[in-house]
């Protein structure tokens, strides 16, 4: 439920609102908006008996919220939300931001190499596995915590905010020392736990579409997060799993402005999880800039053939500078621009 105040609504009319709900046994949350004020009511599992907030003083409406994930909802918030990092960088607004890197860090050298060689195309975010969740076993399992190390290292040599992934709650505590944004992979997309320890630690949160997941599946995991009070959610499509074995996944391009509607939270894309291709990254990535999403995230390798997981679908990094290239001309075209390194580091 949304408790809508009148334009001038004073601060004491506000903080009766917010006692009223507190006393109807419920949660409050205020949002100042550019349009208007707004207080939401959330812990109810069932409907609410509006009456007794809706003669209140300074109360313009009470509004019920009919998607079954509310505070992620358009309906709760008009707004974009934008998530603002160090150093300028924003996801949801005029900015489309770059992250890129190698799918798992495999050495200092290679980490480092990789962070300079992204940066130097365009990218403002690195990525980088520290822990690598994989179908199978026997499989590069990640350099785990010396990883975040490197990746540590890599950001004060480079200036590159970092993203890496948390697999598990302890994971989430080592993960948030170092990240910038923390990511909740395809895998862990519903570990429930996991969510509600990612709306406590107090960063920005990279929540990636599970790989059988519905788009509403998606919007109620990132309501778990909000939930525990962490709103700087950023979504990620990187497509889900389709009958075809000619690409890895389904890129679901259609997602993003799906999500767009349904959601005040920013979105980005995956396009090297999407199709598993290196010569589909690039085709991809431009369309899914053109459907409006806030940023891509890229795997690129220094030595694609030398990599340790993921090098089919990593892109060589002349490729990637191309990518960039054509992504800056696409994103002037549609009223928006690419995030620039030397706002990073500030």
């Amino acid at each position: 439920m949304l408790i809508v105040m009148r334009h001038g609504a004073t601060e004491e009319e506000l903080q009766k609102v917010i006692t009223v709900i507190r006393e109807m046994g419920y949660q409050a949350r205020p949002m100042p908006g550019a349009q208007r004020t707004a207080v939401g009511l959330v812990g109810n599992d069932g409907k609410v008996d509006p009456s007794r907030l809706e003669g209140l003083t300074g109360v313009a409406e009470v509004i019920h919220v009919s998607k079954p994930y509310k505070q992620v909802s358009r309906e709760w918030k008009p707004e974009n939300t934008v998530v603002r990092l160090a150093g300028g960088v924003t996801f949801g607004g005029t900015d489309v931001v770059a992250i890129a890197g190698p799918c798992s860090v495999e050495s200092e050298r290679q980490i480092i190499d990789a962070a300079r060689l992204v940066r130097e195309a365009g990218a403002v975010v690195l990525r980088g596995g520290a822990f690598k969740p994989r179908s199978s076993p026997y499989s590069f399992q990640g350099l785990g915590r010396p990883a975040l190390t490197l990746l540590a290292k890599a950001r004060e040599e480079t200036g590159l905010l970092i993203c890496t992934e948390a697999m598990d709650v302890d994971g989430m505590g080592w993960v948030s020392e170092v990240a910038d944004i923390v990511q909740i992979g395809a895998r862990n997309m519903q570990n429930f736990s996991l969510l509600r320890a990612a709306g406590r630690v107090g960063k920005p949160i990279l929540l990636k579409r599970g790989i059988a997941a519905t788009i509403t599946e998606l919007l109620l995991s990132a309501e778990y997060v909000l939930a525990e009070g962490n709103q700087e959610v950023i979504l990620c499509e990187r497509g889900v799993r389709g009958f075809d074995t000619i690409t890895r996944n389904l890129f679901d391009v259609a997602a993003i402005p799906v999500v767009q509607k349904l959601s005040h939270l920013p979105i980005i894309a995956d396009p090297s999880h999407g199709t598993g291709l290196r010569e589909k990254v690039l085709p991809m990535a431009r369309a899914a800039v053109a459907a409006g999403a806030d940023g891509i995230m890229v795997e690129v390798h220094p030595n694609p053939e030398d990599a340790q997981s993921d090098g089919a679908q990593s892109l060589y990094p002349d490729q990637f500078a191309q990518l960039m290239r054509e992504v800056r001309v696409i994103a002037e075209v549609i009223g928006r621009r690419i995030a620039e390194p030397a706002s990073v580091g500030a």
